[in-house]
């Protein structure tokens, strides 16, 4: 068996290993839990968001007119204890991003959003079967 030489300062590199690498999840890599429900008059999106407020979302439609919800909290926190550091610091920024394709009976003019108990609720009025034929555009094949 041949010696093997071992690094002397092995209690950082505990650390790095319990905190640094799968043995943990991180939080950051998990996404908001959606739940997206349909009534006859309209699709409901509701995003699980504790703690943020209407300012921490962006809800959009895109270029190709899909639903995109982005959400970003910054919290600053500079209090540092004179002591010690962080090993692992994973609460002080969030960033979120989901983009949705629509349904085409999706009234895009009639979409609104709000932030209520930590729930952002988008609600995606349907256009009437009426208004939804006008859309429609016959092409003639020659």
């Amino acid at each position: 068996m041949t010696p093997v030489r071992r690094n002397q300062n092995w209690l950082p590199s505990i650390f790095n290993e319990l905190f640094d690498n799968d043995w943990m999840e991180r939080a950051n890599r998990t996404a908001p839990a959606i739940n997206v429900y349909e009534t006859e008059k309209e699709y409901t999106v509701e995003l699980a968001a504790p703690g943020m407020t209407k300012d921490d979302f962006k809800v959009n439609l895109d270029e190709d007119e899909n639903l995109v919800i982005a959400m970003e909290k910054k919290s600053q926190d500079d209090k540092k204890d004179k002591e010690g550091r962080y090993l692992r610091r994973e609460f002080s920024y969030n960033k979120f991003e989901q983009t949705m394709i629509l349904p085409d009976d999706v009234n895009k003019e009639g979409i609104n959003a709000k932030v209520e108990h930590g729930v952002l609720k988008i609600e995606l009025p349907k256009l009437q079967a009426s208004e939804l034929k006008k859309n429609q555009r016959v092409i003639s094949v020659e």
